[in-house]
C-alpha cells in the first residue's frame, strides 16, 4: 500500500502517473482519483496532469477510443458504454463523438450477443422473453434484436 510520503512532490506524482499510463489509458478523473489515493497533493496533481495533457501523454479522447474498442470487443452496447464512460469522468459530447466515429455496427453486435447467449432465438414465453430483454439491457442494448 502506498503511503502519503511516497508521492511528495511533482516528480513523484509524475512518475506514478506515467507508470499508470504505461499500463493502460486513463481518463483524467481516473488519474486524479488514483493519485489522490496514493497520497498526492491535489494542487500538484492538477499541475502535473495539465502538463501531461499538454505533452499528449494523458488524453480523455484516446482513453475513450480505447475503452470503446475494448468493451465493444466484449459485446458491450452503447447504452452501457455511455454510462461507464460518464462514471469515469468523460464528457458527454466526447462520448457521443467517440461512439459515432467508432463505426461500430451496434445492431450486428446486439444480434451476435443475443444469439450467443440465446441460440434458440426469441422466446415465445413471456417470462423467458422478459429474461432475454433484461439480459440485453444489462449488456447495453435498447431491446431485443428483432424489436
Amino acid at each position: 500500500m502506498f503511503t502519503r510520503t511516497q508521492l511528495d512532490g511533482a516528480n513523484a506524482i509524475r512518475c506514478c502517473a506515467l507508470d499508470l499510463i504505461a499500463r493502460r489509458e486513463h481518463s483524467r478523473r481516473e488519474m486524479q482519483r488514483k493519485l489522490h489515493q496514493r497520497g498526492a497533493d491535489r494542487a500538484e496533481t492538477e499541475a502535473v496532469l495539465d502538463r501531461l495533457e499538454e505533452q499528449g501523454l494523458l488524453s480523455d479522447e484516446r482513453f475513450c477510443e480505447a475503452y470503446v474498442h475494448a468493451r465493444h470487443q466484449r459485446g458491450i452496447g452503447p447504452l452501457r458504454l455511455r454510462e461507464e464512460l460518464r462514471q469515469r469522468g468523460v464528457h458527454d459530447n466526447l462520448i457521443e463523438r467517440t461512439l459515432l466515429s467508432s463505426h461500430c455496427d451496434w445492431a450486428a453486435l446486439a444480434n451476435e450477443v443475443f444469439s450467443k447467449r440465446f441460440p434458440e432465438g426469441l422466446a415465445s414465453d413471456l417470462a423467458e422473453r422478459g429474461k432475454q430483454q433484461r439480459f440485453m439491457q444489462y449488456r447495453g442494448f435498447a431491446g431485443l434484436p428483432d424489436d
